[in-house]
């Protein structure tokens, strides 16, 4: 069975590399499955579930914002930020969760400080949905 390629790049490094049948992506404009052979494209990426598919078996990784790579044999997604399900702290993630939304209704941030806020609970969010939607 043909395989893709997959690297999940943050800016801390590295989180995943391997061979794997599928992968499920998180697109802004909506969600995509990416099978070997698949088209040639540039996505852009929302935060939330990513799912890899290898051997029959799913692994679930919450992603931040950012851009897929997609070539016939690889794909290649940089984002701000990768969780895997399992390392998922749901209490530290609700507590960022209420740190971003107090920081964004005081209406002091601008700029870059504005959409790094932003950013953050736009992370932390599919970190908590995804935590939730897969509890065992």
């Amino acid at each position: 069975m043909a395989t893709l390629k997959l690297e999940i790049i943050t800016p801390e490094g590295k989180t995943f590399e391997g061979d794997v049948d599928q992968v499920h992506l998180p697109g802004a404009e909506g969600e995509m499955d990416v099978l070997p052979q698949h088209q040639v494209e540039v996505a852009e990426l929302a935060a939330g579930e990513l799912r890899i598919t290898q051997k029959g078996q799913v692994e679930v990784i919450a992603i931040g914002e950012g851009f897929a790579e997609i070539t016939g044999d690889s794909v290649a997604v940089l984002t701000d930020g990768a969780v895997n399900e399992k390392e998922i702290d749901e209490q530290v993630v609700e507590v960022a969760i209420k740190r971003a939304e107090e920081l964004l209704k005081s209406n002091t941030l601008e700029g870059e400080e504005l959409e790094a806020t932003q950013a953050s609970l736009a992370r932390s969010l599919a970190q908590i949905n995804v935590k939730r939607r897969h509890r065992r």
